[in-house]
Formats: C-alpha cells, sequence, structure tokens
C-alpha cells in the first residue's frame, strides 16, 4: 500500500520568532509577512518578534 503524494496539501510555514534585521527581508521575515498581510490569523508583530494575539470573545449584553 504505497502513499501518493497526489493527495498531500501544501502547508504554509509560520514566520521566524524574531527578525534577523537584514535590508533585504527573507521570505519568512514576520515584518514582510505582516506587511503583506499573510500572516497566519492570532498573530502579530511588535518590536520585531512574532506575538500571539488572544481573541477576547466575551457575551453581549441584549438590551
Amino acid at each position: 500500500m504505497g502513499s501518493s503524494k497526489k493527495g498531500k496539501a501544501k502547508v504554509a510555514k509560520l514566520p521566524k520568532k524574531k527578525c534577523c534585521v537584514s535590508s533585504t527581508r527573507c521570505k519568512r521575515c514576520p515584518i514582510r509577512m505582516l506587511k503583506e498581510g499573510t500572516l497566519p490569523p492570532g498573530y502579530t508583530v511588535k518590536k520585531r518578534k512574532l506575538v500571539r494575539i488572544e481573541v477576547k470573545g466575551g457575551k453581549k449584553k441584549a438590551a
């Protein structure tokens, strides 16, 4: 029972944890990905470091 490569999906690589501060941004640079809008949901960049954002989903009161 051989496995075929046909059914495998490509998984996008996560950005680096910290920017390497090079003038030419690498493909996994969090700053470049933030600018392009390709950062995964729930992530942002603060002080050249990748940080996870917590989504606060509290219940709203009905008026």
